[in-house]
């Protein structure tokens, strides 16, 4: 009413009638005894007395709003809702994730996936509590730099970056022995938009390589197909070590040779600050089976 001056448009706000909300505003003057609104030729106007109150019933309708969009976001009991990035789920996440589902066959898993978990993919770089809040999520996994507001953050696994290819790419008489046999083969180029992005450009420069041309190549927009197309032996990849770990653990990757490349960004869980003894048993036992899987790698 006080926002719109109109009791009509409040009306159609509230899907009531205007009569309704008449009855409403005659009913809470009465109880205080006093009138909140000027009846006015062309509309209304909030009186003293209701302006006097007006700032803090704004704010407890606001706090009444974010609580009920919070309990509607909210998952179910045994529910947990994880957020990461494409790649990450598909080639880190996915194929450990039976474990935790063995661990605990209690808990039902909601995975979404989304680039808006690489840095820099929005404006500002940054996401916090706020974005954990309203998309109802328990439980990120995020790339970046380690800083996000409102959040408890654990980091993951350290950011690295290294040449990748098949095995079957370092056999025979022509196969990878060195960073100058890639003159011969196909760069792959991991064009993924995260934080400190190295190229082969970078890369052959480290390695005092001259004679290829780091230009060409075939480029992909996702991590998990530049390496899934270096595990089929189409080329040699350049990407990001900890996607890969499934990979080399099964033998369909290799690193063929350094340098490699250690980078100020890394893998980090993120959750809401929550105190221990109040913080959903599913979450802390997610955190906790997360922190222990880079161990299985080493």
């Amino acid at each position: 009413m006080a926002r719109h001056g109109s009791i009509r448009k409040a009306a159609d706000e509230l899907h009531v009638t205007p009569a309704a909300v008449s009855q409403q505003i005659k009913v809470l003057e009465d109880q205080l005894g006093q009138p909140l609104f000027h009846r006015l030729a062309n509309g209304l106007a909030v009186t003293r007395s209701g302006q006097a109150g007006l700032r803090l019933v704004r704010e407890g309708l606001a706090t009444l709003e974010n609580a009920a969009q919070l309990m509607a976001a909210r998952r179910s009991a045994d529910t947990l809702s994880v957020w990461t990035a494409p790649s990450f789920a598909a080639k880190w996440l996915m194929p450990r994730l039976h474990r935790f589902v063995d661990q605990r066959p209690g808990v039902d898993i909601r995975l979404s996936a989304s680039t808006l978990l690489i840095e820099g993919e929005r404006a500002s770089g940054v996401i916090g509590g706020d974005d954990l809040r309203r998309h109802g999520v328990d439980v990120a996994i995020r790339f970046g730099q380690g800083r996000y507001p409102g959040c408890r953050v654990d980091k993951l696994l350290p950011g690295a970056v290294v040449p990748l290819c098949s095995p079957k790419l370092m056999r025979g008489a022509k196969g990878l022995r060195e960073p100058a046999d890639l003159r011969n083969y196909t760069l792959l180029h991991d064009d993924t938009a995260y934080e400190g992005r190295p190229d082969w450009a970078t890369w052959l420069q480290l390695a005092g390589v001259t004679a290829v041309d780091a230009s060409h190549g075939l480029r992909f927009n996702q991590c998990a197909l530049a390496l899934d197309a270096a595990a089929e032996g189409q080329g040699v990849a350049l990407s990001l070590l900890p996607l890969a770990a499934t990979d080399l653990a099964g033998g369909r990757l290799v690193v063929p040779f350094a340098p490699r490349i250690e980078l100020d960004a890394a893998y980090y869980l993120i959750s809401l600050p929550t105190e221990e003894e109040t913080e959903a048993p599913e979450i802390v036992a997610f955190r906790d089976w997360m922190l222990a899987e880079p161990q299985r790698d080493q």
